[in-house]
């Protein structure tokens, strides 16, 4: 049973314990809430004995009075054992679901992050799951306590008077197949409101990340008034999916509520035809006034859950992804790594390399060379396995790469990418992300050896300046040689470098080359460039053209070849002379 929770919900194996403790403890406080009805029969019929008899009413009040104490009492204990399996137990579990889903989406391959939304993903790590805190706090252990309860509690109606038990309970199943029987209309409804507030999410996002483009082309009005159409589309859709919720449920609690006139008129048919008698009767009618609140309730859950379903379903749909795993133990007899007829794509049927081979040995600077689309930067990430190859191998050191736990490969790699990316922290703990155990000192060394010291010592704190987000106070340049510093911290065998100087000026340029030659020393080099310039130096250039390898060999054999490679650097030769010139 605990394995089917945990699927049914998207729990952990605590949290479908924990979710059947609460059912418990809400089954066992709903049937206690019959106790006071029990001390309430017998004093009024110690008030009726007593008038018939002539006996004196206050009789026995100190016991009565102690009853109703103790029954306070219990009720306190029973609801006090109910918060803590349903409260406390939830905010644990929200702490789980939380850590679950960041441990699942950090195994799983980049393709699942190109072809899901960062906001659609932030929504259902954020909103979604303080929605299913909601429903495991609020709805679920409930509703599922209270059916029990209620079964309970009709069967001991039938067996104190069948007649009155059908008078009050004939609106139940009326009434929750109104709201059972609304579910589609409702999912519908429920899922257009869900890409509505996804969609709004996406806009403000998009506007947050451009807002210096959309400043610089005068488009701020047209932006909002987008925004602002959107936003009205999501109100409208959040209006037509409450309504239809709260029609049916409204409905269904409204035709409960002719429960009370039933019990009312059987209860006093029987009473005048002798069969019931009155505290019979009174019980009853306390017992449907009792009954009937929780049951309206429980038809709102019913809606709820049918609401909470749908968030369920996303996130179950993120931690069933197959994940990337391998072994732990990882111990190359080299650091080559060899291409070996490898094809990939991104979806069924848009290849992106095709039959590539090639091998970037240790000590040796490898170039991937060739026009934009070609795909180099997908080779370079998949001899990380950012992704999975579609058909052939990339091994490291002999080893496929592919039976390897990515985090245990990536110790190896160290990587260098034109789109650099810095966290809101000091200058010295975004260089110590290359090696978290490293000494101040060795951080120091880092930047030196990255030609970083120099900025660095002129910021307000130096090394303990924080910086923006991602880098945001420091230019191109700096921020790049951060990430080199980086990169010569963790001094992993293995290098990739993608379009690292692509865009720095002269200066810059010079500064992060000089850097680099540095890292690259006495390691397997893989590097992608466009500028002739920076791969003249390399030991072999690889030329990919439409997925695949058009020429191969080192710069001084490629420059004498007819091919790809010759025109590309006779292209930046003509271009290098370009100026601006009035026409």
């Amino acid at each position: 049973m605990t394995r089917k929770l945990q699927h049914i919900f998207a729990l952990s194996e605590q949290g479908a314990r924990d979710l059947v403790k609460a059912v418990v403890w809400c089954f066992v406080c709903n049937i206690s809430l019959m106790a006071p009805i029990s001390v309430i029969m017998a004093v009024v019929t110690h008030l009726l004995e007593a008038m018939e008899y002539g006996n004196d009413p206050m009789e026995g009040f100190w016991i009565y009075t102690g009853g109703a104490l103790a029954v306070l009492v219990l009720l306190f204990v029973l609801h006090y054992f109910q918060y803590a399996s349903l409260y406390l137990a939830t905010y644990k579990e929200s702490e789980n679901r939380r850590i679950s889903l960041a441990e699942t989406l950090r195994r799983l391959p980049l393709s699942f992050f190109g072809n899901r939304d960062l906001s659609d993903l932030t929504s259902t790590m954020i909103a979604d799951c303080s929605a299913l805190d909601q429903m495991f706090s609020h709805y679920i252990p409930q509703l599922i306590a209270s059916v029990f309860s209620t079964v309970v509690i009709g069967i001991c109606m039938f067996v104190c008077d069948w007649r009155m038990a059908l008078a009050v309970l004939w609106v139940l199943p009326v009434a929750v197949l109104l709201t059972a029987g609304s579910r589609k209309l409702q999912d519908a409804f429920g899922t257009k409101n869900i890409v509505a507030k996804r969609r709004v999410a996406e806009q403000i996002q998009e506007g947050l990340e451009t807002v210096r483009d959309l400043r610089a082309c005068s488009r701020q009005e047209l932006y909002l008034q987008e925004l602002n159409e959107t936003l009205a589309g999501m109100e409208r859709s959040s209006i037509r999916s409450e309504l239809v919720t709260g029609v049916f449920v409204c409905t269904a609690q409204a035709f409960l509520k002719i429960g009370l006139a039933t019990t009312v008129l059987a209860g006093s048919a029987l009473m005048l035809a002798g069969e019931l008698d009155f505290l019979f009767f009174l019980g009853f009618l306390f017992a449907a006034a009792r009954l009937y609140d929780p049951l309206g309730m429980v038809l709102q859950n019913i809606a709820a859950t049918f609401s909470a379903k749908l968030k369920i379903e996303r996130m179950r749909a993120i931690q069933e992804q197959p994940v990337q795993e391998g072994t732990e133990q990882f111990q190359p007899e080299n650091y080559d790594i060899v291409f070996d007829h490898v094809k990939f794509a991104y979806h069924d049927g848009e290849g992106v390399l095709d039959d590539v081979s090639f091998t970037a040995k240790q000590g040796q600077v490898t170039a991937l060379i060739g026009p934009s689309g070609g795909g180099k930067s997908t080779a370079c990430k998949l001899a990380a396995r950012f992704w999975d190859v579609t058909d052939g191998t990339i091994t490291l050191g002999g080893t496929d790469i592919s039976s390897v736990d990515p985090e245990t490969l990536l110790k190896h790699y160290a990587m260098v990418f034109q789109d650099v990316v810095l966290f809101r922290d000091t200058v010295m703990e975004n260089i110590r992300l290359g090696r978290r155990t490293a000494t101040d000192q060795e951080v120091l060394e880092a930047a030196k050896a990255a030609q970083c010291d120099e900025f660095i010592r002129r910021l307000p704190d130096g090394y303990q300046t924080v910086i923006g987000e991602n880098g945001s106070t420091l230019s191109g340049g700096e921020r790049q040689r951060i990430s080199i510093a980086r990169a010569l911290l963790k001094d992993a065998p293995v290098i990739l470098l993608d379009e690292a100087t692509a865009s720095l000026d002269v200066e810059n340029e010079s500064a992060v080359q000089a850097a680099l030659s540095r890292l690259v020393r006495n390691k397997t080099v893989l590097i992608i460039a466009h500028r002739m310039r920076t791969v003249a130096g390399a030991d072999q250039i690889v030329v990919l053209e439409n997925g695949k390898v058009a020429q191969q060999g080192s710069p001084e054999q490629l420059i004498r070849q007819e091919g790809l490679y010759r025109h590309m650097a006779e292209l930046q030769k003509t271009t290098s002379g370009w100026t601006l010139k009035r026409v």
